[in-house]
């Protein structure tokens, strides 16, 4: 005959008198609280949430180009991703450079004589461990990062013209529609203190070279002007610095 043994399991949590009594008298550990599970919340449905423009700002180009069919019943949402995709692709044409791009001589024709006819490219002929050269430097990466429409590229000297004296360096060489418009050797021409601001302001004293992308056409008068209200904000800049130095 089997033998059948029965286990009996109470409800989790509970506990008999018995138990308990034993639990206080410290012969058993108290049992621990019951399991319960955190209440149940459904996912939050995205597209049942409320769409507003800021629902537009965080979609990628390629998202806003796929609803291009879901927006028709609401034309304020409809025309605000037209407006975000224009935006999107204005910055794209924008931001074509914004730095200090370096070449070798293989790459002069390509990166520098057929660049587009609307884009200017500044040249600057260097080699390392000439103090102007490195000063130059810092100055063009400022202004690449400032005029991102404006191209920005850095050679060794001798790459880009054979046997180039030494005592020219830096120089800097101004292209526009595949031709030479300016040249600038060493850092005097900048004034006493070499500055990206002064530096700018030479560049843009015939030609409007310096591009921020964000003007179209601009008149050689009118990237001046921006120019100047650079170089004073950064004189009165540094003044305040000199004064708070000299303070202390």
């Amino acid at each position: 005959m089997a033998d059948y043994h029965f286990i009996y399991k109470d409800l989790e949590g509970s506990s008999t008198q018995w138990d308990d009594i034993q639990t206080k008298l410290g012969n058993l550990p108290a049992k621990p609280p019951p399991f319960k599970p955190a209440p149940f919340a459904p996912a939050e449905d995205q597209d049942s949430k409320p769409k507003d423009k800021s629902w537009i700002d965080n979609k990628t180009e390629e998202e806003l180009e796929d609803l291009e069919d879901d927006l028709d019943d609401d034309r304020f949402l409809e025309d605000y991703r037209k407006k975000r995709l224009s935006e999107m692709r204005e910055a794209v044409k924008i931001a074509k450079f914004g730095s200090l791009i370096p070449i070798s001589g293989s790459d002069f024709v390509r990166e520098v004589s057929q660049a587009p006819q609307d884009v200017w490219v500044i040249v600057l002929l260097y080699k390392d461990g000439f103090p102007e050269c490195r000063l130059l430097l810092q100055c063009l990466e400022d202004l690449a990062k400032r005029y991102p429409a404006t191209k920005f590229v850095k050679i060794i000297s001798t790459e880009c013209i054979p046997n180039y004296p030494d005592r020219n360096l830096p120089t800097i060489l101004v292209y526009n529609n595949s031709a030479v418009k300016a040249t600038h050797v060493g850092v005097h021409n900048f004034g006493r203190r070499c500055t990206p601001e002064s530096v700018g302001l030479v560049l843009c004293q015939v030609d409007p070279v310096l591009n921020d992308g964000h003007g179209g056409e601009q008149s050689t008068e009118a990237v001046l002007d921006g120019v100047r209200k650079k170089f004073l904000e950064r004189v009165v800049r540094d003044h305040e610095n000199d004064d708070g130095s000299s303070s202390d």
